[in-house]
């Protein structure tokens, strides 16, 4: 199983609240789902990596310091993923951007990869991967796939909810990825949506497909 951790703060469960609403606009969604994003990555990257340096003060010549050093590799889930990346780059000095692309197939509930932009060889990197809807676990596993595939040092998943039904499925295929997340929801519905949920998040982001 993998290690799972939900951030209980007020402030995120004030957001996760906003979310869930469906008379909240496109605009604050988005502006929320930013927010949440760079809360949690916060939390997930505690360890980021960092070197020694010094800097000039107002008041002190060469004072010790400390910088982050670390480029960390984000790894969008198209579409909804898009949606976390800008916050996070706000709060993470160095990163990078890899796109991975999927269609699902509303029948089946299975997805197809059509865009991976992923580096070939991911070894000694940390690699975040954003799906801000951990519903089956199916999309996230397949994107996981990929990247533990090109043995990438470290995964974690940052999700703003997720199922339990999704966390097991996701923790049998991955058991080494840490996942974090604002709220677990208990279900899914026909349809294979978070219930009580708070809808497609992509379609809530950027408007439904055509």
């Amino acid at each position: 199983m993998s290690s799972v951790t939900v951030v209980d703060h007020p402030v995120l469960t004030h957001r996760v609240t906003q979310l869930r609403d469906r008379h909240t606009s496109s605009d604050t969604f988005r502006q929320l789902v930013s927010e949440v994003s760079g809360l949690l990555a916060y939390e997930a990257l505690r360890d980021l990596g960092t070197t020694e340096v010094t800097v000039d003060t107002p008041v002190a010549a060469a004072a010790p310091a400390r910088r982050v050093a670390e480029v960390v590799l984000l790894v969008p889930i198209l579409r909804a993923g898009l949606g976390m990346v800008q916050a996070i780059q706000e709060i993470v000095p160095l990163t990078e951007v890899a796109h991975v692309g999927l269609r699902r197939d509303e029948a089946t509930l299975r997805s197809d990869v059509y865009l991976d932009r992923l580096p070939r060889d991911l070894r000694g990197r940390r690699v975040i991967v954003c799906d801000p809807m951990l519903a089956t676990g199916g999309s996230l596993v397949q994107v996981c796939d990929l990247v533990v595939g090109r043995d990438a040092a470290e995964v974690v998943a940052l999700c703003i909810l997720a199922s339990e039904p999704g966390l097991a499925t996701f923790g049998a295929a991955h058991p080494q990825v840490r996942v974090y997340c604002a709220a677990v929801d208990p279900g899914l519905n026909e349809a294979g949506f978070i219930v009580p949920g708070l809808g497609d998040a992509g379609d809530r982001l950027f408007g439904p497909p055509d």
